[in-house]
């Protein structure tokens, strides 16, 4: 192999790494589309704008949050359910943008999970101290599809453990152009991010991630 081959086989996403039963770790999986898929993201926010939504127990989220897509993700003191309508402004979501879907799809084979088709893709937006609790991706109808987690810019801790809160989550460094698929027999298992520490920052993105979550909800 050449010095050319070598560097390009550096530039390639590895090989999935399994991180439970169903579920798989893709480094680098998106880094050749990550400035795309930053520019996707910005203009869905001039449509549905990023902002903190209010837990049923009256929690206001440290990670801000859009949706784009069919459906997206709602919560406020009436409960936690998918909505076709932006409750910031009563219209339609923006549409999923076709590279996000072709994204979602592509690591959704990558890790098995074949013919995955979303309808909702969750946008959250971390800043310096922004976290997400341990919890289940359990308000989808269809619990045979995948979900599929991109991260872009600073890096985060991901926190993965298992189909009860109590037990014990492993945690792996989710950096710039990554990606999570898990499903089958982890698809309710807990998991959650760390906050996102003082000192992570990332050329693109500053002091600052973006996590895409595609889920097929109906």
């Amino acid at each position: 192999m050449s010095p050319t081959d070598d560097l390009f086989a550096e530039s390639l996403p590895a090989a999935p790494k399994p991180i439970a039963d169903g579920a798989w770790l893709l480094r680098g999986f998106v880094l050749s589309e990550a400035e795309q898929l930053i520019n996707a993201i910005q203009q869905v926010a001039s449509q549905a704008p990023f902002r903190h939504q209010t837990t049923p127990g009256g929690h206001v989220m440290s990670a801000a949050m859009s949706s784009c897509g069919d459906l997206g993700w709602v919560t406020d003191r009436q409960g936690y359910r998918y909505s076709s309508t932006d409750p910031l402004t009563d219209r339609p979501w923006p549409a999923m943008p076709a590279l996000l879907r072709q994204i979602a799809m592509e690591a959704a084979a990558a890790g098995g999970y074949e013919h995955f088709e979303p309808d909702a893709c969750l946008i959250n937006r971390y800043t310096t101290g922004a976290r997400m609790g341990l919890h289940q991706d359990k308000d989808e109808d269809d619990m045979a599809a995948p979900i599929v987690s991109v991260s872009l810019g600073a890096s985060i801790r991901f926190l993965f453990g298992g189909t009860a809160r109590t037990d014990k989550a492993a945690g792996w460094k989710l950096e710039h152009g990554d990606v999570v698929v898990w499903g089958g027999a982890s698809r309710l298992f807990f998991h959650g991010v760390a906050p996102l520490g003082k000192r992570a920052e990332h050329p693109t993105t500053g002091p600052m991630r973006y996590n895409l979550t595609f889920r097929k909800v109906r």
